[in-house]
């Protein structure tokens, strides 16, 4: 771990990190970026994929969970029906018939639904505060941001339906003035790559211009792919607020290239003077 004069608890710099002027445009992923209501997805995704799968002969459980777990994440940040793909793939490679990716990630969602949605029914009642399912700092990041006259948009692998409407309840859609994206049924109609393009074309603006906030490996790859600069937000979703890397997105996100990594965004100081020096 590296530290400047002004952070004082965990960040990473890349070896040869320089600070980047001239950043305009920001794209934010969503779930482990900026939003925790889906915390805990990957305990829905993990035993529907072991279910699924058939066991090879002496495979234990556990590693047929690990297989699944890999697989899952290696995908974090792509649009969910990738890591469904890549479920029918294995099921393929088994030996066994796979059903359609699709009827897969219904299947997913529909048993996601039932773990998060008292979340966002408690948040949209006031019952629960918007703060608790918020990455620790978001809110005074994107006020921050925007009171720079900033323009933010938002990416997520999720399905856009979900993606705004959980961003409605969270009070974070005034940020992005419209600029809001997620996953489509016909996949190929959506990519963080194609939200990215879009941005550097309709604004005319070269790729050095781009920040991206991310806790997915896509994000990162895809923005440093055209010459932007990357903040790999490693969030300890299940313990919000604890300002501890995730240790599995610490290492995968750095690996892709990110430009520096933060557990949330309780430095904005430190954070902004390093952004926009």
């Amino acid at each position: 771990m590296q530290s400047t004069s002004r952070f004082t608890g965990l960040v990473e710099f890349r070896q040869g990190f320089q600070k980047r002027t001239g950043l305009t445009h920001i794209l934010f992923d969503f779930d482990g970026t900026l939003s925790l209501i889906r915390q805990g997805w990957p305990d829905i995704m993990v035993p529907l994929f072991t279910e699924i799968l058939p066991p090879l002969p002496d495979e234990t459980d556990e590693q047929r969970r690990q297989l699944a777990f890999e697989d899952i994440m290696r995908l974090n940040g792509k649009q969910t029906i990738y890591q469904m793909i890549q479920l029918a793939e294995r099921v393929r490679e088994r030996g066994g018939t796979p059903g359609e990716p699709l009827d897969y990630k219904h299947e997913y969602l529909r048993r996601l639904d039932e773990r998060i949605r008292h979340r966002v029914e408690g948040i949209q009642a006031g019952t629960i505060p918007r703060g608790e399912f918020t990455v620790f700092g978001t809110r005074a990041l994107l006020e921050a941001l925007s009171t720079r006259g900033l323009s933010l948009y938002l990416a997520s692998g999720t399905d856009e339906q979900f993606v705004k409407a959980e961003a409605e309840a969270l009070g974070l859609t005034h940020y992005f003035k419209g600029h809001i994206y997620g996953a489509q049924d016909d996949y190929k109609k959506f990519s963080k790559k194609m939200i990215i393009d879009r941005i550097l074309a309709e604004n005319r603006i070269p790729g050095d211009s781009l920040l991206a906030f991310g806790d997915g490996y896509v994000e990162i790859e895809n923005t440093k792919q055209v010459g932007g600069f990357a903040v790999a937000v490693a969030s300890d979703e299940a313990n919000n607020g604890s300002g501890r890397f995730d240790p599995w997105k610490h290492q995968r996100l750095m690996g892709v290239g990110a430009d520096l990594c933060i557990p949330d965004y309780r430095e904005l100081d430190a954070l902004m003077e390093t952004l926009f020096p």
